[in-house]
């Protein structure tokens, strides 16, 4: 089974500093659901890992994020694309769960889910902690330039091997 992990906010969707906290706030980046269709299209399997501390903090809930995810889903099938997962953190920073990036328990959700070692396995964000997750599982990390990637590839101390692409759809390129 081919797999690849996507962060959400920044590598599919535009992100906010204020949280994505309503369905007219997910704006897909132009190309990012095309080159989920085309990762289907190549027999990938594309799950979705995200930090959602908007729900921690109480600026929306689960049914509010269960409306911004159906958004995303029918967006992604009008272009002939497939998110076969979802995987979230709810929590805040300072929970000090095993489940917020960089830890790596939502990783290890997935591979436990879906009976996968994840090395190697394709690990996209644009965040520091993404990558940091990905390299604790032994997956590839790859840094989009999208989001928050040209500020993390600036700050430097990207984990070894680390990949760098311009967007989801420069990554997808690469793969297929």
């Amino acid at each position: 089974m081919k797999l690849i992990i996507l962060d959400r906010d920044g590598v599919i969707n535009f992100d906010s500093d204020q949280f994505i906290k309503s369905p007219e706030e997910w704006k897909p980046i132009p190309g990012s659901l095309e080159a989920i269709a085309r990762l289907n299209q190549a027999d990938y399997r594309v799950v979705v890992a995200t930090n959602q501390s908007g729900i921690g903090r109480g600026l929306f809930d689960m049914s509010m994020l269960n409306v911004i995810h159906d958004k995303m889903h029918k967006a992604c099938a009008l272009t002939g694309a497939r998110i076969d997962a979802v995987f979230l953190c709810p929590h805040t920073a300072d929970s000090n769960c095993h489940c917020r990036k960089p830890k790596a328990g939502m990783l290890e959700e997935i591979a436990a889910r879906y009976n996968v070692n994840l090395a190697g396995v394709p690990v996209v964000g644009d965040s520091l902690r993404d990558l940091q997750c990905a390299a604790a599982v032994g997956a590839q990390p790859i840094l989009v330039l999208t989001g928050k990637g040209i500020k993390t590839q600036a700050q430097g101390g990207l984990p070894t091997g680390t990949q760098v692409f311009n967007d989801l759809a420069a990554v997808v390129s690469d793969l297929v």
